[in-house]
């Protein structure tokens, strides 16, 4: 099956100057992908020609001539920017035009249109941004980042639900370990909400393993970290500026004089291994869990590769029909009802 991919080329930092190339790059490594670029043609056709890229099968254009600004309110975007390039990207997902699409434009309007637009999945109350983080094992996925500042605790299961499908659809992980991100390993730990959501995981069919410290998110102790929005986002904050921070103390070290540029020339090849494995590029890609379509936002300031790891992490998602796969694992485990049932019905 041809998947076909929504790009919201005018989105980001950088839109067109990044966007169209990355899809381009994305494209030769997935020849059964076709991508829609929706934004203002001219500049999309601007960017093809400089890419030496003709009029394709596998190359779509849409024309949407409004932008929604990184800065713009939410409510706003929803309102007056229904000509977008981002809403007409998430429209096509609604039509059955896309599978999915990419966004690194406003993360509040992102949100806000696509639930909107696409509506949430049966017995999904909140919609919820996962993404993958590395760790001493690889990575671990973890969710909600920044959708939700505030939660329930049985929005919190509703999220494990979510991020265990994900892990299982990305990871190839029948069950997928699932920790809940506390102040401490111990039961009686955390707030009121927290402890609430611990019960209610250690009854479900999930495969919960208990609470875990912040420390455990870079173990890889488990496949996913269920947490609330406001300490997601944080969390993933405070990780990028730690990053940046260490690359910053590499690079000064190195250079602070003939001799340790001598001796960084003969560390190069650890050092880059070193900066492919901590490359946040590489995990760049956000999926929004919990709507009835496959909606991916990426970092706003992304270059190339990182996009094109984005438009990957919503072809995979896409190619791997998630939100039924959701749908069937909330309707089955949460609400013991038929979500996939009812999302296949209104979908004909």
């Amino acid at each position: 099956m041809t998947i076909r991919i929504a790009i919201d080329a005018m989105g980001g930092d950088h839109g067109v100057r990044v966007t169209v190339p990355a899809s381009i790059a994305f494209l030769r490594t997935h020849p059964d992908a076709q991508v829609i670029l929706v934004g203002q043609s001219d500049a999309i056709a601007a960017e093809l020609r400089k890419a030496g890229v003709g009029a394709s099968a596998a190359v779509q254009t849409v024309d949407a001539p409004g932008v929604v600004a990184m800065d713009e309110p939410p409510a706003s975007a929803l309102r007056n920017k229904r000509d977008s390039s981002m809403r007409r990207a998430i429209d096509l997902v609604k039509a059955g035009e896309a599978h999915c699409c990419v966004s690194a434009g406003n993360t509040g309007a992102l949100m806000a249109m696509a639930r909107f637009v696409l509506k949430t999945l049966p017995g999904i109350e909140r919609p919820a941004i996962a993404s993958t983080i590395p760790t001493q094992r690889g990575h671990t996925l973890m969710l909600d980042l920044g959708a939700n500042v505030n939660c329930s605790a049985e929005q919190l299961r509703q999220f494990a639900f979510m991020g265990a499908a994900l892990a299982s659809v990305m990871d190839g992980i029948d069950q997928p370990t699932v920790g809940l991100l506390n102040i401490g390993e111990e039961d009686i730990k955390g707030n009121e909400v927290v402890k609430s959501a611990a019960e209610l995981l250690r009854a479900s069919e999930l495969n919960f393993t208990g609470n875990v410290e912040g420390d455990d998110i870079y173990k890889g102790t488990t496949d996913v970290v269920v947490c609330d929005g406001f300490v997601g986002n944080v969390a993933l904050k405070t990780s990028e500026g730690l990053a940046h921070m260490l690359a910053a103390y590499l690079r000064e070290e190195f250079t602070r004089n003939a001799f340790r540029r001598l001796a960084a020339l003969v560390a190069l090849p650890v050092i880059n291994a070193f900066k492919r494995r901590v490359d946040p590029r590489q995990y760049n890609g956000a999926s929004l869990l919990g709507l009835r379509g496959t909606v991916v936002k990426s970092h706003g300031s992304a270059d190339s590769t990182a996009f094109a790891n984005a438009i990957r992490c919503a072809y995979e998602a896409a190619r791997s029909d998630l939100p039924r796969l959701i749908a069937s694992r909330v309707g089955e485990r949460v609400n013991g009802g038929n979500s996939a049932a009812e999302l296949t019905q209104e979908a004909t």
